[in-house]
């Protein structure tokens, strides 16, 4: 008869006994082990910042006055962007950059990125005297304490609205003048800023239009040359854009139409 392995046999006769010392050696583990988890400090924990914003009652004045400049400064850095359209060069010399790849007929070549940020270095340049004249008369001045706040905003107008009356057509001031209520002016400073700020967009827009126009021009008599070509050889299916396009380019190369475009701008502005 076979006999019965060793570890079965000792399994059989001893079961109890290695069952307890099992119990026992894993008992001397595992209970060190979990008391000391549980008297061993915490891992102290990241902060979370938190964020709140509320309204709050005003205790004094001075909280009261500087919450309204707060409001008033994020007013004003919201509108920046049209300030900067508005009162000074760029809508001329946007508009006219975009009439020149209009009558090229390049579709979206250069990109508006392209245009609007030479559009904005040519603002830069146009403006640089009037800007200069703001630092030296308005904010310098007011960085060192020497002019109150509404002195400052007194001087930093004056450059501004010396450069836009120079562009401003008086026929445009009329006509806003005869739209509102406001006493007709005896001299220029009794012109009103937001009458000016209007009349000064509606000039710079007919100029840049008169501008647009005059580049306009030689680039539609190349078309309608390519056109009678075209439809004396009788090939009437063929687009004419597409044949006086690399013509227009290739003019416009030529005779450096970038150059004369800029040139042009800033010749309106003397």
């Amino acid at each position: 008869m076979q006999r019965e392995p060793f570890f079965k046999r000792l399994w059989s006769r001893h079961r109890a006994f290695l069952v307890t010392s099992v119990v026992a050696v894993l008992s001397l583990w595992v209970i060190p082990a979990i008391a000391q988890a549980a008297t061993a400090p915490a891992a102290p924990s990241i902060p979370i910042p938190q964020v709140s914003i509320g309204v709050g009652q005003a205790k004094n004045p001075h909280d009261v006055a500087t919450s309204l400049q707060i409001l008033l400064l994020l007013t004003v850095l919201a509108l920046a962007p049209t300030l900067l359209v508005l009162v000074t060069s760029f809508t001329r010399v946007i508009v006219v950059l975009s009439f020149v790849r209009t009558a090229l007929g390049t579709q979206q070549v250069p990109p508006n990125q392209v245009l609007v940020g030479l559009a904005l270095f040519l603002t830069f340049f146009i403006m640089a005297p009037v800007v200069k004249d703001v630092n030296q008369n308005a904010l310098q001045p007011y960085l060192k304490s020497q002019i109150t706040q509404q002195v400052a905003l007194d001087r930093a107008a004056q450059p501004l609205r010396k450069f836009m009356f120079k562009q401003t057509r008086a026929k445009d001031i009329q006509l806003f003048y005869s739209l509102s209520t406001e006493p007709r002016p005896q001299q220029q400073s009794d012109v009103p800023t937001y009458i000016l700020i209007q009349a000064f967009v509606i000039s710079e827009l007919k100029t840049a239009f008169e501008i647009g126009f005059a580049i306009y021009v030689p680039f539609i008599v190349i078309d309608m040359v390519v056109a009678s070509i075209l439809l004396s050889m009788g090939m009437m299916m063929i687009p004419p854009v597409i044949i006086s396009l690399p013509f227009k380019i290739l003019i416009f190369l030529l005779v450096d139409g970038w150059n004369l475009t800029v040139n042009a701008i800033f010749q309106s502005y003397k």
